[in-house]
């Protein structure tokens, strides 16, 4: 299975609509960069695992499942970027691809060297965009294929029938 690292914080100040919303609640950005992530990992059927910097935050670091999307909170004293190449070398190997998702040059150029593939914040934004367009196409696509089986019936009694089919009542 394929990976997806995610440096959290320079994601939210990549994106314009995360970078706003961290200007006015850093914790509902982080929700909404996890849904979008939890998307892109239903999508693409990637591992996906976001890492947030507690470099200046005393404690032991934590890590949490949402929406099926891993969340790393990094220890005292230790960089995203520590950790994201930690992992980058504990997952990478001949069966998993794994990417990186930072548009910090240093960190690119480590991750690299180590065998992962980069992903620059732009990348991953035009990429789940592009996503959510599908999804969007797949979604319409299949009301317009639910509309022409019953184009003589309305809705309402399409309902019923359906819920009669059912067994409900």
């Amino acid at each position: 299975m394929d990976v997806l690292l995610v440096d959290g914080y320079n994601i939210i100040g990549d994106w314009d609509e995360l970078s706003r919303l961290r200007d006015k609640d850093l914790d509902q950005a982080r929700k909404l960069l996890i849904e979008k992530m939890a998307e892109y990992k239903a999508y693409r059927g990637y591992r996906v695992i976001v890492v947030f910097d507690a470099y200046e935050v005393k404690g032991l670091g934590s890590l949490e499942e949402n929406f099926g999307v891993e969340v790393i909170y990094t220890k005292e004293k230790e960089t995203a970027d520590e950790c994201i190449e930690r992992l980058v070398k504990s997952l990478k190997n001949v069966k998993t691809k794994v990417y990186v998702a930072t548009s910090d040059f240093a960190e690119q150029r480590t991750i690299f060297q180590q065998g992962a593939y980069r992903k620059s914040a732009r990348e991953l934004k035009l990429e789940v965009n592009h996503i959510q367009g599908e999804i969007l196409q797949d979604l319409q696509d299949y009301q317009n294929k639910q509309q022409a089986r019953h184009p003589i019936i309305d809705q309402a009694t399409w309902e019923v029938l359906e819920k009669m089919r059912r067994g409900k009542r």
